[in-house]
């Protein structure tokens, strides 16, 4: 599907059944239906309907040749966010499957007291312990992201940026580690584009320059390798693979240089039909041209983590320039384009899910993810977990038998012991790397073969471990490893530290280790008792701080406010006292039960003797008064300041208050002037007159007056009333 084309479902439908049974279709169908009625009068920020967003990312899980659960579940993914329809309807009306899919990729409601980024984390960590339950999850989730990425130009800049930040930090390494490499470098290069565009236009502008000189040189080297394949009777597809723009300038950023000084610009991708071939291939492109040094690499022999397997090799080809050759059947082929969701994939009409347990047994790491959702108590730490673990650079060395294991660049032995097994990382003396005795602390590099020595008298993990380690799953092992070791300890310790953060703030431990508090913290860190959070404080899985500043968030708050309050009346009582006694003479308005205040009348509604009024304690300048029904005094916070104030019995008519009026009625010659001469008839001063018409003909005058009382006030509106084509007459707010 071209990027810039809107599917229709009929499109969709007629993919679909290339590969889906007609009971499929008419799921997929249905799926469509109920996503159309539930988003029926909604609107993307572009102005489109809403179902268009479904509509695509469903296309694009059909274009992964997906099950008919997870096409719905790509029609269905928003409905549970953006409507009123729940998970348990979409269960009702199709399956458990379809309605866990939808709940995996529905974000969590607002939660109070947490920050964007926090909200955020949780969003992430739910949907990658959704996931963990069924990779589909993220299958659809990035269908999403990626629709969202094509359409992204309609969003301001700032939140282009932010959501394309996140799709380099979070998705595209995702899709990466899935094998995903269609989604992968379409969410990379579209990213960069709002990220840094001069670059991304730059790089552009460049390979466009020499693209003719380019696609010739490809063609003559596939021409040479045809004619030398068919020598063999190797029967081979060719094609010049184009290299992504985010590539090229994460080379240039990394390695420091030019556009012309990458080299792998030029690459030849050649499939054939079996391993056999791959290695007859590789031997005839080495025979042709002279290979680089250090520049093979077998993937087939060595699959990577995300089943990626492919012979790769650069050579110097025909005109002394380097050429990149990578060499795979079709069926890896498949793989690398389409990663873990070629498993779900449906072909010849038959679902290949045979060989699910065993592949998913291979994506091993995403499992551990549900390890460190038990492990990790902070949505915001599990997230930098992931990102540490899942998406940061690998290094791959070996076990003494040959089995290769990865772990994130910068681990040590220990993080190697640990990923074999907790109880030989528990029971580590040292380490041989290579056959040589190595520091716990040394980094590991691709290729290292480890042998770790143990021993059963081992007194088990030291404490400085944690500082050595570099993965998560060493650290959390370690953790749980002290956890178990000096529970009661550690609850003692825990207790005493949180006891001490609680009195430094000048509060008592019994007013703050309320239920209510310690829920709060319980589900914010994943405990699930008071002993849990103390243990876990005691053995440092969570600082005395973090939990202190949770359990005390609400009183903090509190307590806040009521100093803020006392400092703004002691404020208002200690200000100038003639310049209260004027202001408080002239509003008309006694403050009960407070003498000597600085008392003002609202501008925003401007109070009349006869209005319901209340008091508003402002901050350094006195009462403010407002009608009792000023939308700007109604909220919670403002409450907390309201005084009791009444108008003063000895009111004199002397006193004049301002009043704004808007009149509105048909637009006619005169209409003005007719207002003006009745508001003068009732002896009514106006300091303020405008007015205007729109194009049906309706007028608005507005007026600002001075009248003594509610009584004066009425008395000039009936007048206006009078007047033939005023339509209404309101006082208005500022």
């Amino acid at each position: 599907m071209a990027k810039d084309d809107i599917l229709t479902i009929e499109d969709i439908v007629k993919k679909a059944k290339g590969y889906l049974s007609d009971d499929d279709i008419t799921f997929i169908k249905r799926a469509y239906e109920f996503a159309e009625r539930a988003h029926a009068e909604q609107f993307r920020k572009s102005g489109e309907p809403y179902i268009i967003h479904p509509v695509q990312v469903a296309g694009i899980l059909v274009d992964l040749e997906m099950d008919p659960e997870t096409i719905a579940g790509g029609f269905l993914h928003d409905v549970v966010e953006d409507t009123s329809i729940t998970v348990e309807e979409i269960e009702q009306a199709f399956n458990h499957e379809v309605a866990m899919l939808v709940d995996g990729v529905t974000k969590l409601g607002k939660i109070k007291y947490k920050s964007k980024e926090a909200i955020q984390a949780e969003n992430h960590r739910k949907m990658f312990v959704a996931m963990a339950k069924d990779i589909r999850v993220i299958l659809i989730k990035l269908a999403d992201r990626l629709h969202n990425m094509r359409t992204l130009k309609h969003l301001p800049p700032e939140k282009q940026r932010r959501i394309s930040n996140e799709t380099l930090e979070i998705f595209a390494p995702l899709a990466h580690r899935l094998g995903i490499s269609t989604i992968k470098w379409e969410l990379e290069d579209t990213a960069l584009r709002y990220l840094n565009p001069q670059q991304y236009y730059r790089i552009v502008q460049l390979m466009k320059q020499k693209r003719d000189q380019r696609e010739s040189y490809i063609e003559q080297v596939m021409e040479e390798v045809s004619k030398q394949l068919q020598e063999v009777n190797i029967e081979a597809e060719m094609s010049g693979r184009p290299k992504h723009l985010y590539s090229i300038y994460r080379k240039m950023v990394k390695q420091n240089k030019q556009f012309n000084e990458i080299y792998d610009l030029l690459a030849v991708r050649i499939l054939v039909d079996s391993i056999k071939d791959c290695y007859a291939v590789l031997g005839i492109i080495h025979t042709c041209w002279k290979p680089m040094p250090g520049r093979f690499k077998d993937y087939i022999a060595m699959p990577k983590p995300n089943l990626y397997q492919s012979l790769h090799t650069t050579v110097i080809g025909p005109k002394g320039d380097p050429l990149e050759v990578q060499i795979r059947t079709k069926e890896m082929h498949e793989i690398a384009e389409f990663g873990i969701a070629a498993h779900w994939a449906y072909k010849e009409g038959k679902q290949v899910t045979t060989n699910k347990k065993s592949f998913e047994e291979k994506l091993t790491w995403f499992r551990e993810i549900l390890e460190w959702q038990n492990e990790t108590h902070d949505a915001e730490e599990f997230m930098e977990t992931l990102k540490m673990d899942l998406f940061s650079d690998m290094v791959y060395v070996f076990t003494p038998k040959g089995d290769v294991i990865e772990l994130p660049s910068g681990s040590v032995p220990l993080d190697f012991a640990y990923k074999i097994h907790t109880e030989i990382g528990n029971k580590t003396i040292g380490a041989k790397v290579n056959g040589k005795m190595e520091p716990l602390d040394y980094k590991l590099k691709n290729g290292d073969i480890i042998e770790v020595m143990t021993s059963k008298h081992s007194y088990g993990p030291s404490q400085d471990w944690l500082k050595i380690t570099q993965t998560s799953q060493a650290k959390s092992k370690i953790k749980q490893f002290f956890k178990k070791q000096q529970r009661d300890e550690n609850i003692i310790k825990g207790k005493e530290a949180i006891d001490k953060e609680i009195r430094a703030l000048q509060l008592e431990p019994k007013e703050v280790l309320t239920q209510d508090n310690l829920q709060r913290v319980f589900e914010k860190f994943n405990f699930s008792s008071e002993e849990d959070m103390y243990a876990a404080v005691g053995y440092q899985g969570i600082t005395a701080a973090l939990v202190t500043t949770r359990l005390t968030d609400k009183i903090r708050q509190t307590k806040q406010k009521e100093q803020d309050l006392a400092k703004s009346i002691e404020e208002a009582k200690t200000a100038d006292i003639k310049s209260k006694k004027a202001h408080k003479r002239d509003s008309g308005v006694q403050v009960e039960g407070v003498d000597n205040l600085l008392v003002r009348l609202a501008k925003c509604c401007n109070p009349v003797p006869g209005d319901q009024i209340l008091g508003y304690i402002t901050k350094g300048r006195g009462v403010s008064v407002h009608r009792a029904d000023c939308p700007n005094v109604q909220t919670e916070e403002a409450k907390e300041r309201y005084l009791h104030v009444e108008w003063e019995s000895n009111q004199t008519t002397e006193k004049q208050y301002h009043v704004d009026l808007d009149i509105s009625g048909y637009d006619r010659r005169g209409l003005v002037n007719e207002v003006l001469q009745a508001v003068n008839e009732t002896k009514t001063n106006i300091t303020y007159v405008t007015g205007r018409s729109d194009r049906n003909k309706m007028a608005i005058v507005q007026l600002t007056i001075l009248i003594h009382n509610t009584s004066h006030l009425r008395k000039v509106v009936e007048r206006i009333k009078q007047i033939k084509d005023v339509y209404t007459v309101t006082r208005t707010l500022q």
